[in-house]
């Protein structure tokens, strides 16, 4: 009768155990901090463990984080594909691959994985390989969390000058704050249906301005001028320079702007300028984009290109026969983008100065206007 009972309370003592990580998982709750700042709190968007690996949301690398630790990720890639760069080196995650893998083919494990449409990468491999650290501090505070378990996920730069749990301690605000806003976009507002909010890149006031370049030998003071103003652009590229400008084309992507492909109507096949420029953009970044713009092509052209695949921008302020280099030119530009209704597209060919560009967004800055990076997806 002993043996019996005792061999009960083993069983039941096994499936308790085997109960806790199921029960610990859902009041589990992730923040994740880079280098300074702790990061808005998202379903969907926690770090995770699989298979005894941390992962954290490729995502997540843009913005402010890519300001913090000098890495971005290239939204413009395939499905399945993540390309993270920073210091001049970049590597590339494919989902069904076990591995990653660096421009000169050498392989890091693991690789990726999906969550829901959420692509994760290993924060061992991306720490390892652009020189950063990470760390996993359980919170001691059961406040931040209202009861929930919490961890702190904190990814920055070598000698940041703080222990894990100096700058846990110090960021518990933080904490606390983003809890706070996270558990308050899991309650519905009455009288809403659910997903009936505005998309995240629609402003009350001002517009989004998506600024489009011809890439040449002003790109780099226009890219200091964004980079000053937090802006973002969009620099379209002939093919002799995307052969020739491998260091400029990943600053522009680390730094969140788009990259597009510029062809000449008349001279080639449009179709054949477009693969090469791309086959030559792969070569420097080891990604490719669908973005294009066609020098005087025709409505067949275009059709063509759209037809293969590509997006083919359409402006609705076309600036190439005005100057963008002083306060007065910056002036009628704000003027036309004012008298646009919505969002503003707008090509600049090669006519923007550093001084033009830094009025411009000076003064869309007091309008409220909003320069962002074109994308594949744009209206």
């Amino acid at each position: 009768m002993k043996k019996r009972l005792a061999a009960l309370l083993f069983c039941l003592a096994l499936l308790f155990q085997a109960m806790i990580p199921s029960a610990y998982a859902l009041r589990s709750i992730y923040f994740t901090a880079a280098g300074n700042e702790v990061l808005p709190l998202e379903d969907g968007k926690m770090p995770l463990w699989y298979n005894g690996y941390l992962y954290l949301p490729s995502t997540i690398f843009t913005g402010r984080v890519n300001r913090s630790l000098d890495v971005a990720y290239l939204p413009n890639t395939a499905a399945g594909v993540r390309i993270l760069y920073g210091g001049g080196e970049s590597i590339r995650f494919e989902l069904g691959k076990g591995y990653a893998q660096d421009t000169e083919g050498r392989n890091y494990y693991p690789g990726a994985i999906q969550r829901g449409s959420e692509i994760y990468v290993p924060a061992a491999v991306v720490a390892a390989f652009f020189n950063l650290e990470y760390s996993v501090t359980s919170l001691t505070n059961p406040t931040i969390t209202n009861g929930n378990y919490g961890a702190l996920v904190w990814i920055r730069k070598p000698d940041f000058g703080l222990s894990d749990r100096e700058f846990a301690n110090a960021a518990t605000y933080q904490m606390a704050d983003r809890y706070s806003k996270y558990e308050e976009s899991l309650r519905e507002p009455e009288g809403e249906e659910p997903g009936g909010e505005e998309p995240p890149e629609a402003f009350e006031n001002g517009k989004n301005v998506y600024l489009c370049l011809e890439a040449g030998s002003s790109s780099a003071a226009m890219l200091d001028a964004l980079d000053a103003y937090g802006a973002k652009g969009a620099f379209f590229c002939t093919l002799p320079f995307l052969e020739d400008q491998g260091p400029l084309l990943r600053r522009m992507i680390a730094g969140g702007h788009a990259v597009g492909l510029l062809a000449e109507a008349g001279e080639r096949p449009i179709l054949e300028q477009l693969e090469e420029g791309n086959e030559a953009l792969a070569r420097a970044t080891l990604g490719k984009t669908r973005l294009a713009f066609l020098r005087e092509g025709d409505g067949e052209a275009k059709q063509a290109a759209e037809d293969a695949g590509f997006r083919c921008l359409s402006v609705d302020v076309d600036r190439s026969g005005y100057d963008l280099r002083n306060t007065e030119q910056a002036e009628n530009l704000l003027r036309r983008v004012s008298a646009q209704r919505g969002d503003v597209k707008i090509w600049l060919a090669d006519r923007a100065g550093a001084i033009g560009l830094r009025a411009f967004l000076a003064i869309a800055g007091e309008a409220e206007d909003r320069c962002l990076a074109l994308t594949e997806t744009t209206p």
